[in-house]
């Protein structure tokens, strides 16, 4: 008999932009690493190889944003990042997100195009692995329509809701990254420079 080969669930794409910056100062969204707003260039990085992409907004943000970008405001369901990936959920259900934080400036479309290859969509999700702790990174990340499903389940229960935690307790593929540079999260004014800097080089 004949096993069945169930195909992958589309894969969506997702910027985070609705956090709400403090240690920047500034909406981290907005700023400029690659001559037009973060929030953008990582939508359009994730335009080249998702079937469809949106951008997380929270209320506040969604009159100053483009047009042309697809948004997802925020239901505040939830507090954190999961806040804007389970409002994602919540309007496509079916579907796998590549969820990326707007704070990843050396992210690139060579790394994106790797985390998809290395896709297992039998797990409940597939991410980055931060070389540095050796925990998954949940903003750089493919979640499983099921993975989301449990994550919904687990949120119910949990006194830290922490996309990490959630994941470092699930059966999830790690990738590990060819550069890890691409993680680098700029949360500070410091970040901001010294991802100038790298870019520059």
């Amino acid at each position: 008999m004949n096993k069945t080969v169930h195909k992958p669930a589309k894969l969506y794409g997702l910027v985070l932009s609705g956090g709400k910056s403090q240690r920047m100062g500034d909406d981290k969204s907005l700023l400029k690493y690659h001559k037009i707003p973060q929030r953008e260039y990582m939508y359009h990085l994730l335009e080249e190889i998702c079937h469809t992409v949106y951008l997380s907004v929270n209320p506040a943000q969604h009159s100053n944003t483009h047009k042309r970008l697809k948004v997802i405001v925020d239901q505040d369901q939830h507090n954190g990042p999961f806040n804007g990936i389970i409002s994602a959920y919540n309007t496509h259900k079916n579907v796998a997100w590549l969820v990326l934080a707007c704070d990843l400036p050396l992210m690139d479309s060579g790394a994106l195009k790797y985390l998809i290859r290395e896709r297992n969509p039998d797990k409940m999700a597939t991410a980055f692995v931060n070389p540095e702790t050796g925990h998954p990174e949940p903003l750089a990340c493919i979640w499983e329509p099921k993975g989301l499903e449990n994550a919904i389940q687990f949120l119910r229960k949990a006194e830290h809701p922490s996309p990490k935690k959630f994941l470092m307790d699930s059966d999830i593929a790690l990738v590990h990254p060819t550069n890890s540079s691409i993680l680098f999260n700029a949360n500070t004014n410091l970040d901001y420079t010294l991802a100038i800097k790298r870019l520059s080089k």
